[in-house]
């Protein structure tokens, strides 16, 4: 039961650091607007999914993703300051696309700002 909680915790702790560095540290262009919507960390606390609804074209979606991978390092070296983990898991993004809210939210964007 520990062990449980013990991921569940930094699962949301990652959810919470990532989303904020998403939104403050980084800096590439090509990172469009991007939701965390869960982080999964293998038991052994040394893989982390990193589940992420992306907003746009799939063009954008494409690159959004591939600006996420490209910051893994950097994103790594951050946690590494921040959190006080004997380890910081390897990140893995995926998207999300299942979540549907987004499809949406992009629709009622598209309806306010037509391109």
């Amino acid at each position: 039961m520990m062990r449980f909680k013990r991921s569940q915790r930094i699962q949301e702790l990652l959810l919470e650091e990532i989303s904020a560095l998403i939104q403050q540290g980084i800096k590439d262009p090509r990172i469009g607007f991007a939701t965390l919507t869960k982080v999964e960390v293998t038991d052994n606390l040394k893989h982390a999914r990193v589940f992420v609804s992306i907003l746009g074209t799939e063009e954008e979606k494409q690159q959004t993703l591939e600006g996420l991978k490209s910051a893994r390092g950097f994103i790594r070296g951050a946690l590494g300051k921040k959190l006080y983990l004997r380890y910081i898991p390897e990140l893995e993004f995926r998207r999300d696309d299942n979540a549907e809210h987004v499809e949406r939210i992009t629709k009622i964007l598209n309806e306010l700002h037509p391109g």
